[in-house]
């Protein structure tokens, strides 16, 4: 089954267009990964520094593959690096009702 996973992110103050384009050069990748079925990007209105990633994959092994992936690339570190804390990371499935 499809899961949705909506990571939530805050770049370092200030830095949140710079965390944009780090995100442009990288999302070509991880849209063509194994599983992966798109990857939309959001920019908090009220705080440019809040970056939203809604993820569509085909089930949550193939993100964890693709996760593992980018750890053991280094893009991971790189990525927590231009970021105030930890991103929240959430998993869902989709419900008709």
């Amino acid at each position: 089954m499809a899961v949705t996973i909506i990571l939530e992110a805050r770049a370092q103050k200030g830095t949140g267009s710079d965390f944009l384009s780090t995100l442009k050069a990288i999302l070509p990748d991880t849209r063509n990964a194994d599983g992966c079925l798109s990857v939309d990007v959001y920019q908090n209105q009220d705080d440019s520094d809040v970056v939203v990633l809604v993820e569509n994959f085909e089930a949550k092994e193939h993100y964890e593959k693709y996760l593992a992936w980018r750890v053991e690339r280094g893009d991971v570190e790189k990525l927590m690096a231009a970021l105030e804390g930890e991103p929240s990371i959430r998993f869902f499935d989709r419900r008709d009702v």
